[in-house]
């Protein structure tokens, strides 16, 4: 064993002639303990929340949406979007109706996103597996249906099983609004309830109906509002992204699941890292117990220090003596404070011990541990460590 390591590795751990330097080391320990396991199992729940979140937007949301730069609708026929059909690696590609409405149903009204869909998107969806009412069937047979977020179906108290039809209305396209007669400026139409989904609150405003439906309503043809594109499992979706948006120039935008949600995601990522850096700052605080520690040991082992220079030892040999021993406080707090950390995370990914408060749509934390964020844990706190244990140090030395 290392000569500096292996004094430092016996100062540690053998009893010291001041109680009270026992019980700050000790308290230095725990504090980086405490600390790191807080580092750890805070960041894994967030991660937990980000893949929570990551999977409703996926049963949502395709994987590529192309939408006009300028404008709502646009008619998607054209040799340009005939080449994107064509491309590989695209599993479906469906054409989409988006507008706010107005909706009545026994008496009640509200406002709401109306989502026409056609059987492209019908093939890919994963909607139907959020279904709490009812199928996803929005054509049967020649019937069309509408299938109704559960906020919509809660405000308006729309039950599936119920035979009242729910009464859709929304501005003409052409003509202008009567003030006096408001109804006659609007379109209206009526369509029967199949079934209710959940997925969270923010999608939970938007009924699906047959693409016809809607065209008819605010009279259109051909137009859609936007182009939905699911991919194959292997396909290249940055590849793809770039291909469709070479081929149809700058007058359409061209979105993953990433970018139709920016702000979000940029919101989420910025909230972990400012509750990194509190916990950080906690971190560094607790450490400055270490520095204390090393201190008085310096100051009590100064009969050694005498002993070890007349044996022959440099300054360089006592130097590093004194940094290992307090980094070794560093070491052991990391080591044990990611072991319980994991520990906890992973008690609570298979028995889930701490439940969500209120009617989530989950039942316990969600909880997701990534190594890259172990490592940083790691890697940050044994710097801190590193740097506490080197300041007394660094003080001997300016006073010889």
């Amino acid at each position: 064993m290392h000569l500096a390591t292996f004094i430092a590795r016996r100062y540690l751990f053998a009893k010291k002639s001041h109680n009270v330097i026992n019980i700050i080391s000790l308290i230095s320990a725990v504090g980086v303990v405490i600390g790191t396991m807080a580092l750890v199992v805070v960041l894994s729940v967030y991660n937990g929340f980000e893949d929570l979140v990551k999977s409703l937007y996926n049963t949502f949301d395709a994987d590529l949406r192309i939408a006009p730069a300028i404008g709502k609708t646009f008619v998607p026929q054209s040799p340009e979007f005939d080449a994107v059909r064509r491309l590989p690696g695209i599993a479906s590609f469906a054409e989409v109706l988006e507008e706010n409405v107005l909706l009545e149903y026994r008496g009640h009204q509200d406002i709401a996103v109306i989502k026409g869909i056609d059987s492209a998107f019908l093939s890919t969806t994963r909607l139907p597996e959020a279904m709490v009412d009812g199928e996803f069937k929005p054509q049967h047979g020649e019937l069309e249906q509408a299938i109704i977020g559960r906020a919509i179906a809660y405000k308006l108290g729309i039950g599936v099983h119920l035979i009242d039809p729910l009464h859709v209305y929304a501005p003409k396209r052409e003509g202008r609004v009567s003030l006096v007669n408001i109804e006659a400026s609007l379109a209206s139409d009526y369509i029967f309830p199949a079934g209710i989904f959940a997925i969270e609150q923010s999608f939970d405003n938007v009924v699906f109906v047959p693409l016809p439906f809607v065209r008819r309503l605010f009279d259109y043809t051909g137009e859609v509002s936007a182009i939905e594109i699911q991919l194959t499992a292997n396909a290249d979706i940055a590849g793809l992204q770039t291909q469709i948006k070479k081929l149809l120039g700058e007058n359409f935008t061209v979105k993953n699941r990433y970018e139709q949600h920016v702000t979000l995601h940029r919101m989420m990522k910025s909230e972990k890292a400012a509750i990194y850096a509190i916990l950080l700052f906690m971190l560094i605080v607790i450490s400055c117990n270490i520095l204390g520690s090393l201190a008085m040991l310096i100051i009590e082992k100064k009969k050694d220090v005498f002993v070890l220079r007349s044996m022959g030892a440099n300054s360089r040999l006592i130097n590093r003596i004194f940094l290992l021993e307090g980094w070794m406080i560093s070491v052991l707090g990391v080591v044990t404070g990611i072991l319980l950390g994991l520990l906890v995370c992973f008690a609570q990914q298979w028995f889930g011990i701490i439940s969500m408060p209120g009617n989530f749509l989950v039942a316990t934390y969600p909880v997701s541990i990534r190594w890259a964020d172990v490592t940083l844990v790691a890697v940050t706190v044994l710097a801190i460590g590193y740097v506490v244990a080197w300041l007394p140090v660094r003080a001997v030395n300016s006073e010889q």
